[in-house]
């Protein structure tokens, strides 16, 4: 990050003072009355509306002027979009001072500065719905230049899109990328849509703890820090899955939260140390119910953004038309190496990803070794919404044990466009299984595998007071966002995504 000013920069300090000599406030104090937005005036105004019209104001960033000497068209661009004003001198300047006109708004006003305009609104003789200016305030003088942008006739011909940009200024990508703001707009709509979905059906959203003593609730690498007054090390959570199953046992039905979790892993086109997770736990349902309740809000947050179910994602429709397809782990390895790996111990897991050459390592477990057969050789063909289910118990150290089938938890992944998009479980509430669990991960932990799950030994004893039959959830919200408004990286849905600290530069 440099300090050293551009010409521009000096320029528009230099405007500044101008502005103060003057007695103009740049930076105003008080309310400023708006009445209308730009969106809602150029879709309500018209010959039989236009009484309504009379006695407008609204405020927005200059984005473009056009100078006709003693009136100029503008550009200005609210919360909402943009809406061509007309300023004319002997409007804004009935008196013989016109020195608002000519030198406040012609010379000392720039593109990016915010002011505020009072008028009318008209039609010109191109057809465009305007605001005729009889008052303009100087709201915010802006210091910094705005990259520049060409458009015509709507159009936009050289968005910014270099990343360093967009991601590190997301305040500067949101003013001159319009279409980026919708992006968070939809991602709020879908947000609301699982509220509304959750809520309609009795569930309770809550809270639960960031900083934990224990890291528990999923198998990944935490970020950790110290609690000074309590002198104790302390983790950002990795996920929120325990805390609300102690709710489940306390006697509510259903609960859920919208999660910001933590792990302190790498970062990618689908990964961000930081992000969202939607869990939600509900007594006396299993996995094959979760199925259904899952694949029923999915389609309906597709409608809710798109009026249908069919989403494009990249080059593919994605439709999120309910049932989903359905296929076990191992079937589905089967199905895309024409080897059966569900009868093999670590040994002849190990050979098989040697024959694939997929690249493993003396941490690994049983569990992992077939995570890593599955990821390398079926998660990239899942395009369509498909729920890989039966999973073996290696993997799912906190997944109820298969009511039929030895060996295998029931548990299901959502895979689409080929990446997980939720995980969910028949929880396991048998405190004793549980507590084999737990042991078997600081098994791994002491192999080597620095995201094996710790003991919760207060979880365990939450258990022991019984939980009852219960199914979880937990849904990657940045990704779900991804597929549903077409964006390529994570990055592009999330408000201020992970960036190396800038260098500071005298």
């Amino acid at each position: 990050m440099s300090t050293h000013l551009s010409e521009q920069e000096i320029i528009r300090r230099e405007k500044l003072a101008e502005l103060t000599k003057l007695g103009i406030d740049a930076y105003p104090a008080p309310l400023y009355p708006v009445t209308h937005y730009s969106t809602a005036v150029k879709a309500g105004f018209n010959e039989e509306t236009k009484e309504e019209y009379k006695d407008v104001c609204i405020a927005g960033r200059i984005m473009s002027v056009r100078d006709m000497g003693k009136a100029c068209f503008a550009v200005l661009q609210d919360s909402h979009g943009r809406l061509q004003i007309y300023v004319r001198r002997d409007d804004i300047c009935p008196g013989e001072d016109k020195a608002l006109y000519d030198v406040v708004f012609k010379k000392l006003l720039d593109i990016g500065d915010i002011i505020g305009v009072k008028g009318f609104v008209f039609t010109t003789k191109t057809g465009e719905t305007s605001l005729h200016v009889k008052e303009l305030t100087v709201l915010t003088k802006s210091l910094k230049p705005l990259p520049v942008v060409k458009e015509a006739e709507g159009q936009t011909f050289d968005a910014v899109t270099d990343p360093e940009f967009k991601y590190r200024q997301r305040y500067a990508d949101l003013i001159i990328n319009p279409q980026v703001k919708d992006v968070f707009v939809k991602r709020t709509i879908m947000i609301n849509t699982i509220r509304e979905y959750l809520n309609e059906y009795g569930a309770l959203e809550v809270d639960t703890p960031v900083l934990q003593t224990i890291p528990g609730g999923a198998t990944a690498r935490p970020f950790s820090t110290h609690h000074n007054a309590l002198d104790v090390p302390m983790y950002m959570r990795i996920a929120n899955e325990l805390y609300l199953k102690r709710l489940i046992v306390g006697g509510f039905d259903w609960v859920y939260e919208f999660s910001r979790n933590f792990r302190n892993e790498g970062m990618d086109r689908t990964h961000n140390p930081e992000f969202t997770i939607l869990e939600w736990y509900t007594a006396y349902k299993d996995y094959f119910w979760m199925m259904n309740v899952t694949e029923n809000l999915l389609e309906k947050i597709a409608i809710a953004l798109h009026g249908t179910t069919d989403v494009t994602v990249g080059d593919k429709t994605i439709s999120f038309k309910a049932p989903f397809k359905r296929i076990s782990i191992f079937d589905a390895i089967k199905e895309n190496t024409g080897i059966d790996v569900s009868a093999l111990e670590e040994d002849g897991l190990r050979d098989v990803c040697k024959q694939l050459n997929i690249r493993v390592d003396g941490t690994m477990g049983k569990g992992k070794l077939i995570d890593e057969l599955f990821s390398e050789t079926s998660e990239a063909k899942c395009i369509q919404p498909t729920f890989i289910i039966d999973y073996p118990v290696e993997m799912s150290p906190l997944t109820k044990k298969h009511r039929s089938k030895e060996g295998l938890v029931e548990r299901f992944e959502l895979m689409i466009n080929g990446k997980e998009v939720a995980n969910a479980y028949s929880e396991l509430n048998d405190p004793i299984d549980q507590r084999d669990r737990f042991e078997d991960q600081v098994k791994l932990k002491e192999r080597g595998d620095d995201e094996a799950m710790f003991i919760d030994y207060d979880f365990l004893r939450a258990l022991e007071y019984g939980m009852p039959p219960t199914s979880g959830i937990g849904i990657g919200i940045d990704r779900l966002c991804m597929l549903m408004t077409n964006q390529p990286s994570i990055q592009d849905v999330l408000l201020f995504p992970m960036m190396r600290p800038e260098k500071t530069v005298e």
